[in-house]
């Protein structure tokens, strides 16, 4: 469903980024990614958002399963999130969550970098 604004899932997303907000405020930055992994989760669950947590995901290659990979979230089976805890987010970080959506079939994603003095949230979008 669309928006006014015209992005897909921004209700959705919004609710996402709010609680990556919270915890940024709560912690900080300088924390390893699975704390704020850890953090984000009881945050998302406070949202009531349906949360799956290194939801392995098959990889296939001309139809024939080649390897097997694990998202870091996966929220309401329709965001997936990729945390980091990085001085920078780089290209290969977005090629990484397109990969994903690609494997999944799935069009939207966060990439969310709790590293930073101010928390930085990319969205990701694989049409």
């Amino acid at each position: 469903m669309k928006t006014r604004e015209g992005l897909e899932h921004e209700d959705l997303t919004d609710k996402i980024i709010g609680c990556a907000i919270n915890v940024h405020k709560k912690l900080g930055p300088g924390f390893l990614e699975s704390i704020y992994e850890n953090a984000f989760v009881v945050e998302l669950q406070k949202q009531n958002l349906k949360v799956d947590r290194q939801q392995e995901i098959i990889i296939k290659y001309d139809g024939i399963e080649v390897g097997r990979h694990r998202l870091d979230l996966f929220v309401d089976d329709t965001v997936v999130v990729e945390l980091k805890a990085v001085k920078n987010i780089e290209d290969i970080h977005f090629a990484i969550v397109k990969s994903y959506l690609k494997a999944l079939g799935k069009e939207h994603g966060l990439l969310i970098n709790f590293s930073k003095k101010v928390l930085e949230v990319k969205r990701v979008i694989c049409n």
